[in-house]
């Protein structure tokens, strides 16, 4: 223990700062305000809110003002706020009070659409963000409802000078309700309805009529293809979007109210001179419609911004009902769905695995020693392996049926690893022509250690984000997902937003020290829940964030378990709990304290604890019993999750997956073709345990 004390206290000392400081460091692009990101966890009602209505909608002090009512309409309603903005080239998805009101007296901020949002983060400028960018921001961050003032659209004379606003076509690739008083009259509003059919947006009027408003006015002459009365009505309709998997939005039209709507007459003939105006100024692209506000707002002596802000209100309080019924909604069709799935079939669809598939080639020498650049005596065996692979076979054979997301060659080795894999559900698996599926070669010694590892994994590029979202609706609906670290980053980023919307549990299994950065480079990590890292590619995490690690691992097993705790405490700030693998040192579980022991079981909330580590010895593999070392930790894993998911205690699942590891060691397959529930049940075979260590990680 006092080795434990020495070595935290070492690293310590060399830098090791909280995760909260250094995200402050890291600069990652995105961030989520605490409020929105425990409202989200919790499955609660968020609305988003954009940001130029602040920067360039409204003079100061009105700008904050308003701001801060339409943050309070939205409390008021029972849902969170999360205004989106960009301060010093980092997108906020929720601002504090000092934030607001840094973006209502900012002298320079930009106007920050879709296509502005690179430029102004490479050099660190603040601005408001448009619909559009909003929208990108809401939905990365998991908000499904998001209100506005109104959306841009076709400008008039769009069809000859192709101004249309970055609004119309995010609505048509983003799955997000967008609630606004329509279209401004400034607009082309026949053309921008025109357009959203184009895209495959659905437009709905809020109210008793299919009237489609023209911002200042309940009625702009044109109607909504569609109607909802009521938050209820609204919300069912977002629901079914989103469940069909369209990948384009919903625009709920709501008419500014009755009271507010007298002055529309007078605010429309302003309007049209101000057009006039702008043209005959010469004032094109995004400085018109800041133009024509700010003079209609002089002409109309001030009514025009009454009523801009009275309709935003509305807008604020509709779009906070609408998103507290989805919630509500959404929160009933999960329970419904997990009842469901209470029966017989449970575990069909319950953990999706994505990652590699590979054709392995194991040459284990017969000698002590292995001298390159001659041949070496030896044996060589074909099997079937890929860390994905690997772990979904492992699940399948422990009675799981997880859905298993690669990609191959359309090739005679594609054939066969998945005629080998007629027990798994490969429906997943993506076959490329003029791709080779991968290929890996391992040479290990007499004693079973690898001593080089040649792979051919291009293949694995294509599992792409695009193609992975294929399967959005098994991803949103499982239990657990497991990731492997062969898979793209933007793939890994993709799945942790997913996640972090459905408030998934995430495995991720970083292959090797070099792998093991992936989901670390960006925010994407604080979405995972489970790891299961070497002492490596533990350094290689602690690294990437930025933490000091050991010039040298050590080897001695206290000092390699002191070190493991010591890397191990920063990450479990986000991560709830950390399996490091120790080779023949056997298995550190790092996470929760509970009852004496780690709490493996998935969270359901993120929360203040205390943490704790056990150390389980290795189970004992000779030399000669060792025909394989490329599948024990992927066994261990696929065997805990198994022990997990069937909520076993933390020392049952550790021993079914150092039973099932040794399995692996002793087979010429990665997984072992023996390995069943029973051959890995502690209670049925006869193993004397030695008794696990117990640590706390302070």
């Amino acid at each position: 223990m006092r080795v434990l004390q020495r070595a935290s206290a070492l690293i310590l000392r060399r830098g090791i700062a909280t995760f909260q400081s250094r995200l402050c460091k890291s600069g990652s692009l995105f961030r989520v305000h605490p409020s929105v990101s425990k409202a989200l966890a919790e499955n609660k009602p968020v609305v988003a809110l954009e940001s130029t209505i602040i920067t360039h909608g409204m003079p100061y002090p009105h700008n904050l003002s308003t701001a801060k009512q339409v943050e309070a309409i939205v409390r008021a309603e029972g849902a969170t706020p999360a205004t989106v903005g960009v301060i010093e080239g980092e997108v906020h998805v929720g601002l504090s009070p000092e934030e607001l009101e840094h973006l209502a007296l900012c002298k320079n901020s930009l106007k920050v659409s879709h296509r502005d949002l690179p430029y102004v983060m490479s050099k660190g400028l603040s601005g408001g963000t448009t619909v559009s960018a909003t929208m990108i921001a809401a939905h990365r961050a998991g908000i499904p409802v998001f209100v506005t003032g109104g959306i841009g659209g076709v400008h008039r004379d769009g069809e000859n000078s192709l101004d249309i606003s970055a609004d119309l076509t995010e609505l048509g690739r983003i799955p997000i309700a967008v609630i606004s008083a329509g279209v401004k009259s400034i607009l082309d509003i026949g053309r921008t309805l025109e357009f959203l059919e184009t895209q495959g947006v659905c437009v709905a009027t809020y109210g008793a009529s299919k009237n489609f408003p023209a911002f200042f006015s309940p009625q702009s002459g044109f109607t909504s293809p569609c109607q909802v009365g009521n938050p209820e009505e609204a919300a069912a309709l977002i629901a079914s979007t989103l469940s069909l998997d369209l990948q384009s939005g919903v625009l709920l039209a709501v008419p500014i109210p009755e009271e507010h709507a007298a002055a529309s007459q007078l605010i429309e003939e302003a309007i049209q001179a101000a057009v006039a105006e702008a043209s005959a100024k010469g004032i094109t692209g995004r400085d018109v419609t800041p133009f024509i506000l700010q003079m209609v707002n002089e002409l109309t002596e001030g009514k025009s911004l009454q009523a801009n802000i009275a309709l935003i209100y509305n807008n604020a309080k509709v779009g906070s009902q609408i998103a507290c019924a989805l919630s509500k909604q959404m929160a009933e069709r999960k329970s419904r769905g997990q009842t469901h799935h209470h029966g017989k079939h449970s575990s069909d669809s319950d953990i999706v695995v994505i990652g590699g598939i590979n054709v392995d080639f194991i040459a284990k020498g017969k000698t002590r020693t292995l001298h390159f650049g001659q041949t070496n005596p030896g044996s060589v065996c074909q099997s079937f392996g890929g860390v994905g692979r690997n772990i979904a076979d492992s699940l399948s054979r422990l009675g799981r049926r997880p859905l298993f997301i690669s990609a191959t060659g359309a090739d005679s080795h594609s054939e066969a690893v998945l005629n080998y894999c007629k027990h798994m559900n490969t429906s997943g698996v993506l076959r490329l022509e003029e791709q080779n599926t991968a290929t890996y070669c391992a040479v290990i010694t007499e004693s079973g250690e690898l001593s080089l590892g040649l792979g051919d994994m291009d293949v694995h590029q294509q599992i792409t984000e695009q193609y992975v979202s294929q399967f959005e609706k098994q991803l949103s609906s499982a239990t657990l997902v497991c990731l492997d670290g062969n898979i793209p980053v933007s793939t890994i980023d993709y799945v942790c937003s997913i996640a972090r919307k459905h408030n998934i549990n995430v495995w991720y299994e970083p292959t090797d020290s070099e792998k093991a950065s992936k989901p670390f480079l960006s925010d994407a990590w604080t979405s995972l829940s489970y790891s299961s890292p070497n002492l490596a590619e533990l350094c290689t995490m602690n690294k990437t964030l930025g933490f000091p690690t050991p010039e040298v691992l050590p080897r001695a097993l206290e000092e390699v378990l002191s070190v493991a705790v010591a890397l191990s405490r920063p990450l479990l700030e986000h991560v709830h709990c950390l399996v490091v693998t120790l080779g023949a040192g056997g298995v550190l579980v790092c996470g929760e304290h509970d009852a004496g022991s780690v709490n493996l079981q998935p969270r359901k909330q993120k929360r203040r604890r205390q943490l704790c580590a056990v150390h389980y010895p290795a189970l004992t593999v000779t030399a000669e019993e060792t025909m394989n070392v490329s599948g024990a930790g992927d066994s261990l894993a696929g065997a805990l999750m198994t022990g997990i998911l069937q909520r076993r205690d933390t020392d049952t699942c550790v021993r079914m997956g150092l039973l099932a590891a040794r399995l692996s060691l002793a087979s010429s397959h990665p997984i072992a073709p023996t390995l069943t529930s029973d051959s890995v049940d502690p209670n049925k075979v006869r193993q004397d345990w030695p008794k696990p260590s117990f640590m706390w990680i302070n």
